[in-house]
Order: structure tokens, then C-alpha cells, then sequence
């Protein structure tokens, strides 16, 4: 349960992220250094969410699906 909660969290914070990217695009003059690290953070979490996917996966935290 605490698996799919982290899971869910993670995912609202990497929305979140994009969406700040979004905001600093459309309201910043000099949009390129707060867009690119908002990104750069949603890319970061985008790819620990993955990793933490796997490790799940392979520790038997996420059960196999029956065919």
C-alpha cells in the first residue's frame, strides 16, 4: 500500500514540476534558466520513479500479474 502511495506522490510532484516549467515559460522574460531546471528536475524524478520501479519489481514489492 505505502508502495502505490509513494508511487502517486512522486507522479503529482513530476505534474507539478512540469507545469512550474509551463508557468516559467509563459511568465519569465528570460524563460531559459528556470525552465530548464524545472524540467531538469522533472526529468531527475521521472527517472528515480523508474529506478524505483524496477527495484519493486524485482524485490517482489510490486505482485506479478496472473495471465
Amino acid at each position: 500500500m505505502i508502495f502505490k502511495v509513494v508511487i502517486v506522490l512522486v507522479l503529482f510532484v513530476i505534474v507539478a514540476s512540469l507545469f512550474s516549467a509551463l508557468y516559467f515559460l509563459a511568465k519569465d522574460k528570460d524563460a531559459g534558466v528556470r525552465t530548464a531546471k524545472a524540467l531538469t528536475v522533472r526529468i531527475g524524478l521521472s527517472v528515480a520513479l523508474f529506478v524505483f520501479l524496477l527495484i519493486g519489481y524485482y524485490f517482489n514489492w510490486i505482485p506479478h500479474a496472473s495471465v
